[in-house]
């Protein structure tokens, strides 16, 4: 068993699809804390104002996390990137700003909704971008032969 580079390893199609997921959430979140978020900001009490900030800026911060390394996955599609360098520490989607459950429980259902959402992205990413770096099992014996009939069909 052996590392394999990360072109053979995420499919062009879950990265695109991943990628207009973080986009449109970028939007929604945007959209949200700079508008209607803040009228609902203003109704909590002074500490839940600052939790609802808080909150804010770490959405922004898996999102952004999430669309570098989608972007440099794309990059790496794209042939204008080697797979290597993608796993280059500095590439790698990295650890995520810890939010406090109790805290987000109490948010808006619109910020709860938004801030639950990140996680599940970012923790998705997470999964693929530490994928990239285990062993690739070698070929099942039953899979090398289906492919060797089909090539000679």
């Amino acid at each position: 068993m052996g590392v394999i580079e990360a072109e053979s390893r995420l499919h062009r199609h879950l990265i695109d699809a991943l990628y207009v997921d973080a986009m449109l959430l970028a939007d929604e979140a945007r959209a949200y804390f700079d508008e209607a978020g803040r009228a609902e900001r203003d109704t909590l009490l002074p500490m839940a104002r600052v939790g609802f900030s808080c909150e804010s800026l770490k959405v922004t911060t898996r999102l952004m996390h999430v669309i570098a390394w989608l972007l440099t996955q794309r990059a790496v599609a794209a042939g204008e990137m080697a797979p290597r360098d993608a796993l280059d520490p500095a590439r790698r989607l990295g650890p995520a700003p810890e939010s406090d459950m109790a805290l987000v429980q109490s948010l808006p259902d619109k910020a709860r909704e938004l801030v639950l959402t990140s996680m599940d992205l970012f923790r998705r990413t997470a999964m693929l971008d530490e994928g990239q770096t285990l062993p690739v099992p070698e070929a099942s014996p039953v899979r090398v032969m289906l492919e060797r009939l089909a090539g000679s069909l």
